[in-house]
């Protein structure tokens, strides 16, 4: 088996389709498509499921693609961590971050990065807590910034950035705009405004009200901060939010209360990464700026 192999494997499998797998790879059809043939006959199984349409993974082939993305992610740390020591970082920086985390300002830190390693080519995915600790793990991703899912395996460990109360946002002229902090159960009866169910908050929210016993029911169902925070200016539903969203400059025409009486209301954010043996000189390198920038006065 060789590297090769595993590389056309993972593009196919990725594209789910050999044409546009081939010319992302610069490679002919024919070679990417005897690649794949040797791969099979050599694990006697087939990988894919092929149609006039698309390719989909078999059962051994999705079997394969956890393993051979994990290979191919330490053979690119390997390379970098031996230009690391010949004094130079290059490769590249795949990095996951939910959207407004807390606790670190993704912008800033990735432009602070590219002064100090210009030839490390940055990569940048958003997305959900849940699949960004399932990209970091499987070796998709070199780490990622977002908000605890689980303890840590043998594949992601989770280093704290911050943690806050959550709260809710309301338009003033809603009920509870008059009163003070608020309970699980004073909001039973609510519409709610909220994230995907991926999504750090909408994880948090949701354990809040299960460790409450309290339904709630989420109405309205977005996938950015600024959606959410336009659809209670326009009385549509109540939002519980990490208490940094409603410091933003949409929100300061909404009603912020406590959430009381609940036993965690802790929204929690981490830096998720491979064990330390399977970390990139490129990932370690970040978070090494990024403890800097945190200990460094006015920051």
């Amino acid at each position: 088996m060789e590297l090769r192999h595993l590389q056309h494997f993972v593009a196919v499998a990725e594209d789910q389709h050999f044409t546009r797998a081939a010319e992302r790879l610069m490679v002919s059809q024919s070679g990417l498509s005897a690649s794949i043939r040797a791969l099979e006959r050599e694990l006697r199984a087939p990988l894919f499921v092929r149609t006039t349409r698309r390719v989909t993974l078999t059962e051994a082939g999705r079997a394969l693609l956890t393993e051979a993305e994990r290979i191919l992610a330490q053979v690119r740390a390997a390379r970098d961590a031996v230009a690391a020591v010949q004094g130079v970082l290059r490769g590249t920086l795949s990095l996951g971050a939910e959207q407004c985390i807390a606790g670190v300002c993704v912008g800033p830190l990735l432009a602070a990065f590219r002064r100090r390693h210009p030839d490390v080519e940055i990569r940048l995915r958003q997305a959900g807590s849940g699949a960004l600790a399932e990209e970091v793990a499987a070796g998709r991703l070199d780490l990622a910034f977002a908000v605890t899912t689980q303890a840590d395996t043998d594949q992601l460990r989770c280093l704290p950035l911050t943690s806050e109360p959550m709260t809710v946002l309301c338009h003033p002229a809603h009920r509870l705009a008059e009163g003070g902090a608020v309970t699980p159960e004073d909001l039973g009866g609510e519409d709610f405004v909220d994230f995907h169910p991926d999504w750090g908050p909408r994880r948090t929210t949701d354990s809040v009200f299960a460790a409450a016993g309290v339904h709630r029911t989420v109405a309205l169902e977005v996938n950015d901060v600024h959606s959410l925070l336009d659809l209670v200016q326009e009385n549509l539903g109540i939002a519980v939010v990490p208490r940094h969203f409603g410091q933003k400059r949409e929100a300061s025409a909404l009603t912020a209360l406590p959430l009381k009486d609940v036993t965690e209301t802790s929204y929690k954010t981490v830096a998720m990464l491979p064990p330390p043996d399977a970390t990139s000189p490129a990932a370690r390198a970040l978070m090494e700026l990024l403890e800097a920038e945190a200990t460094t006065p006015g920051t």
